[in-house]
């Protein structure tokens, strides 16, 4: 019998570490009086934000927290009087400024939280903002290249109709660019009816940029000027918009980040190789190369590999095993 001994080099294990940022927020209730921006300061320094609320889940959570406390709090939530931009969001259609020319009769816009679309008056071709449900003719434009062709509806319809309309003749609503635009549009519309045009705004606006569009509004809110928004724990956490300036407990959250740990052990054959498997250089190409062929399997870039030594420092160890051979 011959007795031929097989080299075989284990390693104590191969770490992957995956962490992801689950999609659910955790809350904390500041039981400390401050106004809006002192809130938002506040969240930003100590965990991500003003509160986000986007299911009903969400609200459930909110009150479990800060229903004990039986008052108001800051939530994200907002009016952004400034945020008026244009359907036709392409950026090759515009010339450098013109997706800031205003045209705004004089006292406009309303600071009216309601009145978030656009109509060119027939008169002077001055800019208005008014309730979306008004109807007024429909401005439409045909963009060919750098130039635009104005058509205008025959009948009136509310904005949100003008939008279908204007989309049904593989066109959209007016994009006006720069005062001889302006022009074209008001020779179509004079002393005949106003007309919507594709500038609008959506006014309330979350903290950190979300665009979640749950509402949870008491009564009948939101009214009035007030352009920050509180849950009132006395009411279920319903909201309500107050002064921004008003000093309240408020609420922020952080995202909570889970990390999961697999050890996997690995075995290598030297018995036809020169390479030592506890060469540093030959583990990190073995790590890139691995890492490569998960992120191929369509694994994230989350997913973070590392050795695993044994306790006198190295990853792997001989194993022998006998054999016979007649």
């Amino acid at each position: 019998m011959d007795l031929n001994l097989l080299l075989i080099m284990t390693a104590a294990g191969l770490c992957a570490v995956s962490s992801h940022t689950v999609h659910h927020r955790q809350y904390h209730f500041v039981n400390e009086a401050k106004n809006m921006s002192e809130a938002q300061i506040y969240c930003r320094e100590k965990y991500t934000d003003l509160a986000t609320v986007d299911s009903m889940e969400d609200l459930t959570l909110l009150n479990q927290m800060a229903g004990q406390y039986n008052q108001s709090a800051w939530i994200g939530l907002y009016v952004d009087w400034d945020s008026w931009r244009w359907l036709l969001s392409d950026t090759t259609f515009y010339k450098p400024g013109e997706t800031e020319f205003r045209n705004w009769k004089t006292g406009k816009p309303l600071h009216d939280v309601e009145k978030t679309c656009t109509f060119m008056s027939r008169y002077d071709g001055l800019w208005h903002n008014d309730v979306c449900p008004r109807l007024v003719k429909a401005a439409c434009v045909d963009v060919k290249g750098p130039n635009a062709t104005f058509v205008v509806s025959p009948g009136s319809m509310n904005w949100t109709d003008a939008q279908s309309y204007c989309g049904s003749k593989q066109t959209d609503l007016a994009i006006v660019r720069n005062l001889e635009e302006n022009k074209q549009i008001l020779d179509l519309i004079y002393g005949l009816e106003h007309a919507w045009f594709g500038l609008y705004r959506e006014s309330w606006k979350w903290s950190d940029g979300s665009n979640s569009s749950l509402r949870y509004w008491a009564g009948a809110e939101p009214i009035g000027p007030e352009t920050c928004v509180a849950a009132d724990f006395h009411n279920s956490g319903k909201w309500e918009d107050f002064d921004c300036g008003l000093k309240k407990p408020f609420i922020c959250y952080k995202y909570v980040v889970h990390v999961t740990m697999q050890v996997i052990k690995l075995r290598f054959d030297t018995s036809n190789s020169d390479v030592d498997p506890n060469d540093p250089a030959f583990q990190e190409e073995m790590l890139v190369k691995m890492k490569k062929e998960l992120r191929d399997k369509g694994l994230d870039d989350n997913i973070q590999l590392t050795w695993r030594k044994q306790p006198d420092g190295k990853v792997f160890q001989k194993e022998e095993n006998e054999r016979d051979e007649f």
